[in-house]
């Protein structure tokens, strides 16, 4: 892994991380695959979005087909055909987030799978081996994710065994790295919990760092708590990270929180956001969020966006698309991901370029006033 910065302004900062399979232009926003395809999408229809890098789950690949079988096909990129780097999550999300189905100890976390009831043991020596297999570009570590709200003794008590977890994830993965036939390139994540204590955010980073990896991620956030008090706990974390390796924020977010975030020096983000909100009809533009699906669009011959320069605003009107919604045709969850994830990469290729001609600061100040102008249709 090769990560460079290449501009800078204010915080925000321009770079390209090289992977063994091809290099990403930082800041990145990264579709969400999670069982190993990004919902209603082909790899074409990515590559034309102009997705350079997709996330794929460790929880949901493990349990469907199982990474033994990924591995005996060459590996998830080869089993997906896509060949872009590919980021994978630990799962651990996942896991948490199945409440009074896992049992978390200091070696791992015991779990019901929530397709058959099946007992399953995630440690974070078994999640570097899953994500190994899956011969992923970039690995994250397993890290305990407890729910918002929490006490601090709560959230003390998962910064401690997050990073007890994260010393052995490091230990295992340097071990075992360079005898996996799909991910001697791999290079692993670390991940800072802490909830919204600043405190405890200080504690999780200074040990995370201590353990040494190739990237540094922000998790826990965007789970219902106020977007200020996300944007303060970013930037209370950024500058305790490495100035020269990654910055990635996990699971955010809308648009203007992509901005804010860049804006205090993340690099790396994935969301559900647009894909899920596509398949309810929520379409984002320049102006702000329409929703497809409301009467006044029925004879509407204009495309969703004027400015968006994916295929169905090009092809087709908001007429035409909210027929497609209103009728359940497949398509218009086909035509309605591909425009809200290329307003979503193209928004990062905007502020690529604001950064690399020192103009972010305008770019950010035009943007947050003109998606305000037009409030969500319901």
């Amino acid at each position: 892994m090769a990560f460079t910065i290449t501009h800078r302004d204010g915080a925000a900062r321009r770079g390209h991380l090289v992977t063994s399979h091809g290099r990403i232009e930082t800041p990145v926003f990264m579709p969400v695959g999670t069982q190993g395809t990004v919902k209603a999408m082909t790899p074409r229809d990515l590559v034309e979005a102009g997705a350079s890098i997709i996330l794929g789950n460790t929880y949901h690949l493990h349990l469907r087909p199982g990474d033994e079988l990924i591995s005996r096909r060459g590996g998830l990129h080869r089993f997906i055909g896509w060949d872009r780097p590919i980021l994978t999550d630990s799962g651990g999300y996942q896991v948490f987030s199945l409440a009074d189905r896992r049992a978390v100890s200091e070696r791992g976390v015991a779990f019901q799978s929530h397709l058959d009831g099946s007992r399953h043991l995630l440690t974070p020596e078994s999640a570097v081996d899953i994500q190994l297999k899956l011969g992923s570009d970039i690995a994250m570590v397993l890290d305990v994710c407890p729910a918002l709200p929490a006490d601090d003794d709560v959230l003390g008590d998962a910064v401690a065994l997050t990073a007890r977890w994260a010393g052995r994830c490091r230990e295992h993965f340097l071990a075992r790295r360079d005898g996996s036939s799909t991910g001697r390139h791999q290079m692993q994540f670390g991940i800072i919990q802490g909830g919204t204590s600043a405190e405890l955010r200080r504690q999780s980073t200074a040990l995370t760092v201590s353990v040494g990896f190739e990237g540094y991620a922000i998790g826990g956030l965007s789970v219902g708590e106020p977007n200020d008090t996300m944007y303060n706990v970013i930037e209370q974390t950024v500058p305790a990270l490495p100035d020269l390796q990654p910055r990635y924020l996990m699971g955010v977010g809308t648009p203007a929180d992509l901005v804010e975030a860049v804006a205090r020096g993340i690099d790396m983000f994935d969301c559900v956001m647009p894909t899920r909100n596509a398949r309810n009809g929520r379409l984002f533009t320049r102006q702000g969020a329409i929703n497809i699906k409301n009467a006044r669009y029925a004879e509407d011959d204009e495309p969703v966006d004027s400015s968006c320069g994916c295929y169905g605003c090009r092809r087709f009107s908001r007429a035409y698309l909210r027929h497609l919604f209103m009728a359940g045709e497949m398509t218009a969850g086909v035509l309605n991901t591909l425009h809200n994830l290329f307003f979503y990469l193209d928004t990062m290729r905007r502020v690529r370029e604001a950064i690399t001609f020192g103009t972010f600061g305008k770019f950010r100040q035009d943007f947050h006033r003109i998606s305000s102008s037009r409030p969500l249709t319901a």
